[in-house]
Formats: C-alpha cells, sequence, structure tokens
C-alpha cells in the first residue's frame, strides 16, 4: 500500500509541475513584458513591434515543442491514461446494390363488376358475398318474358322445315321435282335455323355466369329487381391469383428499369417483403407529373394481397461487385467538404488494443440502407473506425473496444 501512495504523489506532482510552468510564464508575462509591450505600442514603431511578435513567437513554439515532448512521455510512462474508445472492422469488398423506391398500388386485372346484358325481372340469385366460383358457373338468371316458349316454337318449325328440305333434296338428287322447290325449302330451314340461334343467344344473355373463378367480392342487386342491359350492376367478382404492383417511376430511371429488373416489393401494412421483377415497362411517359408506369408481379399464396393496397416497390438500379462499402456514419467531412475516414495504424511496440487513428480522404458513391460506397482512397484489408471517429485527430492514438 506505501509503494501505490508513493507512486500517486509522484504523478500529483508531475501534473502540478506542468500546469505551473504556463502559470509562471504569463506571470512574468504580466509583470515584465507587458510593460514593455505597452511601451512598444505607445512608441508606434512598426519595425519593434514586429520583431517582439516574432520573438513572443519563437518563445512560444519553442515552449509548444517542449509541451508536446512533455505528453509523450506522460503518454508512454502513464500506464493509467484514458485514450478516446473507438469501434473498428476490417474492410473487404462485397457485392453492393442500391435500390430506387417508389410507391405502388396493388391490382389485378380480373377485378370487375359483372353487368346485366338482358331486361327483365331477376328471379334467381344463386350466390352471396364471399362464395368462391368457377369459370361458367351459373350465377343468376333474369326472367325471360316468354322468349323460351317462343323457342320452342321456332325449334318446331325448324324441325319440320329440315324435314322438307331432306325430302326436297333427296328428290332433287333423283332429278323428280323443281329446282324452284328445293330452293324454297333450303332457304326456309336456313332461315328458322337461324331464327332458332338467335333466340338461343338472347336467352343465354338471361342467364349471368361467371366469366372467370374468383370471389363473389360484392352482391349489387336483390333478387326481384328489374335489371337493364349495361346499366344494372349484379355483382363484383375479384381473383387474387394473378396479382401485381401498379407504379409510376420517375422519367430519369428510363434508362435503368427495363423488363426483368430485380424488385423487392415490401408490403407493410402485412410487415412482408417479396422478391419479384419487372414484368411490364409503359412505353408513353405521363406529360402530367413526368413519370412511365410498371407492373411488377406477386405471389399471393394466402390471398393475404388485397386490389388497391399500397406497396413499395425498391428498384435496382445500381449494382456494383466487389465494391468497397462501410457504414455511414464512420464518414465524417472536413473543412473543406471533403469526405473523410479515418483508419486504425497497430502501433510498433505493439500494445495491446491501442493503435494511432489515421484520417484518409476518400471519394463516395451510392448510399442505400445506411450503407455507402466508397469507389477509391480506401482499399481492402485496412481496418475502419466505424465508432467513436468524430472527434479525433490524425495521428491520435486510440484504445479499441471491440
Amino acid at each position: 500500500m506505501k509503494i501505490k501512495y508513493t507512486h500517486q504523489i509522484t504523478t500529483m506532482k508531475k501534473l502540478a509541475v506542468l500546469l505551473t510552468i504556463p502559470l509562471l510564464l504569463l506571470s512574468c508575462g504580466n509583470n515584465e513584458e507587458g510593460k514593455s509591450i505597452e511601451e512598444l505600442i505607445e512608441s508606434e514603431n512598426l519595425e519593434e513591434i514586429r520583431a517582439k511578435k516574432t520573438e513572443l513567437s519563437k518563445e512560444q513554439s519553442d515552449l509548444t515543442q517542449k509541451l508536446d515532448k512533455l505528453d509523450q512521455a506522460i503518454n508512454r510512462l502513464d500506464k493509467t491514461r484514458r485514450l478516446d474508445l473507438v469501434m473498428t472492422q476490417e474492410i473487404s469488398d462485397t457485392l453492393f446494390k442500391h435500390y430506387a423506391e417508389v410507391q405502388g398500388d396493388i391490382a389485378t386485372d380480373e377485378n370487375i363488376v359483372v353487368y346485366a346484358e338482358f331486361s327483365g325481372i331477376l328471379q334467381d340469385l344463386r350466390v352471396k358475398e364471399g362464395d368462391q366460383v368457377n369459370k361458367g358457373q351459373l350465377l343468376a338468371k333474369i326472367d325471360d318474358g316468354g322468349l323460351s316458349s317462343e323457342l320452342a316454337q321456332l325449334e318446331t318449325q325448324a324441325t319440320l322445315a329440315k324435314t322438307t328440305f331432306e325430302r326436297q333434296k333427296r328428290l332433287w338428287e333423283q332429278n323428280i321435282g323443281s329446282e324452284m322447290q328445293y330452293l324454297e325449302a333450303k332457304t326456309n330451314y336456313e332461315a328458322m335455323q337461324n331464327s332458332v340461334n338467335r333466340l338461343k343467344s338472347q336467352l343465354d344473355k338471361t342467364i349471368i355466369r361467371a366469366p372467370f373463378s374468383g370471389i363473389i367480392d360484392e352482391v349489387l342487386t336483390e333478387e326481384g329487381e328489374v335489371v337493364n342491359p349495361g346499366q344494372s350492376q349484379l355483382f363484383r367478382l375479384v381473383s387474387l391469383k394473378n396479382m401485381y404492383v401498379e407504379a409510376d417511376v420517375p422519367e430519369g430511371y428510363l434508362n435503368k428499369i427495363s423488363k426483368g429488373t430485380e424488385v423487392l416489393v415490401e408490403i407493410s401494412s402485412l410487415d412482408r417483403e417479396f422478391e419479384g421483377e419487372v414484368k411490364r415497362v409503359g412505353n408513353t411517359i405521363n406529360p402530367n407529373n413526368r413519370s412511365f408506369s410498371i407492373q411488377v408481379a406477386v405471389p399471393n399464396e394466402n390471398g393475404m394481397l388485397k386490389p388497391n393496397q399500397i406497396a413499395t416497390l425498391k428498384l435496382n438500379d445500381y449494382t456494383a461487385e466487389n465494391a468497397v462499402i462501410i457504414p455511414e456514419n464512420a464518414l465524417l467531412k472536413n473543412a473543406q467538404g471533403e469526405s473523410v475516414v479515418f483508419i486504425l495504424q497497430e502501433k510498433e511496440n505493439g500494445e495491446d488494443n491501442i493503435g494511432i487513428a489515421k484520417r484518409q480522404i476518400v471519394k463516395t458513391g451510392y448510399t442505400y440502407n445506411n450503407k455507402i460506397e466508397i469507389t477509391s482512397g480506401l482499399e481492402t484489408g485496412k481496418t475502419l473506425i466505424v465508432e467513436g471517429a468524430k472527434n479525433l485527430r490524425d495521428g491520435q492514438e486510440v484504445k479499441i473496444r471491440n
């Protein structure tokens, strides 16, 4: 315990001596030099004033050099000194991708409103909201207003016309009867058949079928209502299988985005991210916002994606292989506006966890996700100071706390 106490007293004495030197110099300057300086100023002798300033500057420089030597000695001898703590990482090359972000909406081409194609009373509603239906499935029927009875009569007449035609055809082939009778029978049969087909086509419009497989999202009418073709909305049918994100991209990216460009699709409402690619690029520029449209296909296996849902598209507009990437917060700016980093050099004596911070001017490229590309000034294999570099000086000793 006595040896430790003696060491502390010795260290305190050293500090007291160092603190006393500037005070003595200041005191001397005030008592002796102050008056002569005032006299020099009052004499207004420019040459003597300049000579005195040069003399004092030399004394100041000598004193600074002596203080620096004392600091170096203290740093070498005082094992309890406190150094700035830094964190480091070794620099290696890696694949760097930059993404441009745009907002888009989820959509599907299979999202339609089914309208009535026949005028009449909706008499048979077969589905309700939320029902899963298949392509061609019967959804509803409209009262045909007696068309089915009319069709039955026409079909009977058409059958008779067909029999008459076939009979006249056989006679004509046997050179029996006139050509006129044969042609009249043929014309009558074809006219009756056309009438039957036309009436069947009209009757088909009284039956509403699903144009594709999907979900009945809304039932927009009620059974018993009178509906009119092209005016009355019956159902909203949606398919959630072939989904895509549609977005507008600024015109400046036209030479960077093309069909097949890699895209990350982020759905914040679901906290999910998908990988995809651009499946379509618009061929026109919107004059209102100077943008072009793109579509990106997205999977929807569990049906969680919905039309008009908001999505963020991250478009890969720049890729660099073997790039030098550092954390963005490790980059500093000097007074000249240059980009600066600090690298760590080992001390010659090999002191553990102690190194020297060396300032390095670099040039930068793209920045993404808190990472920045260094295009020149920094080599792989170097040790970069990533935390604690903000207040460092070039050549300063630091302690590593990795």
